[in-house]
């Protein structure tokens, strides 16, 4: 069983261990459980996996009506997870985040069932310090994880990342053709998530002047909730722009960008590092735990990637990102590091950690 979800996160990671777990065990029967209403109910099916939805939720930082619920879906979450388990009858139980992870693992390690669970960032979240003291093994993603995982339980392992991210060099003329662009020119690749960040597009909408002054070519994913205000504000005619809602085809824009500004979630970072592009990440202030902040400064503290915080990126981030992309010695020394950092089969690596505990 694999629980975990709420964001892409931690769903995509989810599904590269069940896919790895595929590969390697011919025969294996994996059900995944995440919570009702959440993105993994649609987008696991979408990947060939059953999944069941439990009733939970996580706790508001403001008083609301949905608080005063929460200790009724927890109760009903943990009733539904011993009846899963029992029905199921998993030889392991992999948590990968997310709300439902914290009841179907919590009531796997109290029946005695193997337990794994993977933390994708470099500041632990609540439910995984919560459920570490319970579970066998903990796949982390960056090295000092100890302080907040007790050591002899610890796999550094990496995040697992979409095995299409890394482009085949042979394509990359098709890359171009893609996007339109000419690869003569400098390309600035631009993502905010896949719902798109306020600060980054205003950010950047301020700076499409200086861009264009510095025949700098743009590939900029607004986000669905900002696309068409975006395309609006930003104007048309201008062939150096490309202005997608999503980017279904980030292989290609990985290939081409010469440089990336990022948002510094687990998932884009483990893409930076496999890629080995060099990077300004703009951490969202947004999260729990300012998590990004951490993730963020994982890496400067590396010298893998630079940094603009989220509340001076109206006035730095543009003119940061025309400087990187004169700058070509750093962009290089900044692409070794963060390829250094990268772990190329984390999926399998995890994978192979989850075998450990049912061989």
């Amino acid at each position: 069983m694999i629980s975990g979800g709420g964001t892409g996160g931690h769903i995509y990671p989810a599904i590269s261990i069940a896919q790895a777990l595929k590969e390697i065990l011919q025969d294996v029967e994996i059900l995944f459980v995440g919570a009702k209403g959440k993105m993994e109910m649609k987008k696991v099916p979408e990947a060939g996996f059953k999944i069941v939805g439990l009733w939970i939720s996580g706790i508001q930082r403001k008083v609301s009506a949905d608080n005063l619920m929460f200790p009724f879906k927890l109760c009903s979450s943990l009733l539904q997870s011993a009846r899963l388990i029992k029905e199921f009858k998993p030889d392991a139980v992999v948590g990968v985040g997310g709300y439902a992870s914290g009841p179907l693992l919590y009531v796997a390690a109290r029946k005695k069932v193997p337990t794994l669970i993977q933390e994708q960032n470099s500041y632990a979240g609540l439910t995984n310090k919560w459920l570490s003291k319970s579970v066998n093994t903990i796949c982390v993603a960056h090295e000092g994880m100890e302080k907040y995982f007790p050591k002899e339980k610890i796999a550094v392992t990496g995040n697992p990342v979409r095995k299409t991210i890394k482009l085949n060099p042979n394509r990359i003329e098709e890359a171009w053709k893609h996007f339109e662009l000419d690869p003569e020119k400098k390309t600035l690749l631009v993502i905010g998530g896949s719902l798109g960040a306020r600060t980054i597009n205003e950010s950047v909408l301020g700076g499409l002047k200086k861009l264009e002054t510095n025949d700098i070519q743009l590939i900029w994913q607004v986000g669905g909730f900002y696309y068409d205000e975006m395309l609006e504000r930003a104007g048309e005619g201008n062939k150096n722009v490309v202005i997608k809602d999503f980017i279904r085809q980030m292989n290609f824009a990985y290939a081409i960008a010469d440089v990336v500004v990022s948002r510094a979630g687990a998932l884009s970072i483990a893409e930076l590092m496999l890629t080995g592009k060099p990077a300004i990440l703009v951490p969202s202030p947004n999260v729990a735990e300012d998590h990004q902040t951490i993730n963020a400064r994982a890496l400067v503290e590396n010298e893998a990637a630079n940094m603009v915080k989220d509340d001076q990126a109206r006035e730095h981030l543009i003119d940061e990102a025309i400087s990187l992309l004169s700058d070509e010695s750093e962009q290089e020394k900044l692409a070794a590091k963060i390829r250094s950092m990268a772990h190329e089969n984390a999926a399998v690596d995890i994978a192979n950690e989850v075998i450990k505990l049912i061989a």
